[in-house]
């Protein structure tokens, strides 16, 4: 289908929720329940149709997409510290459908050696969408990196995730970025918070749910457990508020660090639930969405 002035995207659905996959700029673009106009995936509309280049400015699209990690390994592996890897961030993936899934496919990046493979598939049933991430050493010498993924989504209500009951982290997270999250707040294990209006802020858990309110929908992301040393001092997923006018957060997670050798392959999975709202209580309703 064209969407948006892409050509050649995907509508991956169920009777309950839809999602829209632009193999073109490598990314889901957006994530609804079925039914619904309004999508929870942030989308730079300014940026409808445009292609990706690696000789340009960093386009920030939106939608989900997925980085190697640990971002402190970006200058020694690929010279500079930003922008992401351009296979991963700014190339077009081939797009394979089958009946039941769809899976795209980047370039193989020269600096990692590394050829990213997501594989989009709906639950029979239920409002998810499940997302396996692979990355595949094509060549080069042996790189230690973890899967890394992040979704875009638009201004929250509330932010929220289930730390564990013995967290790796004496408050349940790490700050990444110097600022302190807005409204932060800790009921048992339920950690919540909002946007920053004027500050950059980042914070890492051991946390393997998160939790994303609007104003109709509730997005639930779950990473699959495993066991390993993960970056970032530990961090299974984080959470980035941006500042300013362009009003997104960032919920992302990550697989363990894994040594890849030539020919080695790692996965990870992340599910997204996307379900209405069922408390007016922005809080009430990330407890009930985490059970917490």
């Amino acid at each position: 289908m064209s969407w948006r002035g892409w050509e050649g995207c995907y509508r991956v659905a169920n009777a309950a929720m839809e999602a829209i996959v632009v193999p073109a700029i490598g990314r889901v673009m957006d994530l609804h329940r079925a039914g619904e106009d309004e999508g929870t995936f942030w989308q730079n509309r300014s940026l409808d149709g445009r292609l990706p280049s690696s000789f340009g400015p960093w386009l920030n699209y939106g939608g989900d997409k997925c980085w190697p990690a640990p971002q402190s390994d970006w200058p020694r592996r690929q010279i500079h510290d930003w922008p992401p890897a351009a296979a991963f961030d700014a190339s077009s993936y081939d797009a394979v459908a089958s009946d039941s899934s769809l899976t795209i496919t980047s370039p193989v990046d020269p600096h990692w050696g590394i050829q990213a493979v997501r594989v989009f598939e709906p639950d029979a049933v239920l409002p998810i969408l499940r997302a396996r991430t692979i990355y595949k050493k094509v060549r080069g010498e042996s790189v230690r990196v973890a899967i890394w993924t992040i979704t875009q989504l638009q201004e929250p209500e509330l932010i929220a995730m289930r730390v564990p009951e013995e967290s790796n982290f004496e408050a349940g997270y790490v700050r990444l970025l110097e600022a302190e999250p807005t409204g932060l707040r800790r009921d048992g294990r339920l950690l919540s918070f909002r946007r920053h209006l004027r500050e950059f802020v980042k914070i890492g858990s051991d946390a393997s749910s998160l939790v994303w309110v609007g104003s109709r929908s509730v997005v639930k992301i779950e990473a699959e457990a495993a066991t390993g040393d993960y970056p970032d001092g530990g961090c299974r997923t984080e959470v980035y508020t941006n500042p300013g006018q362009l009003a997104y957060v960032e919920l992302e997670t990550l697989g363990p660090l894994t040594a890849l050798e030539s020919g080695a392959t790692v996965e990870h999975t992340t599910s997204y639930k996307v379900l209405p709202r069922a408390h007016a209580d922005p809080q009430e309703e990330a407890m009930s969405a985490l059970g917490a």
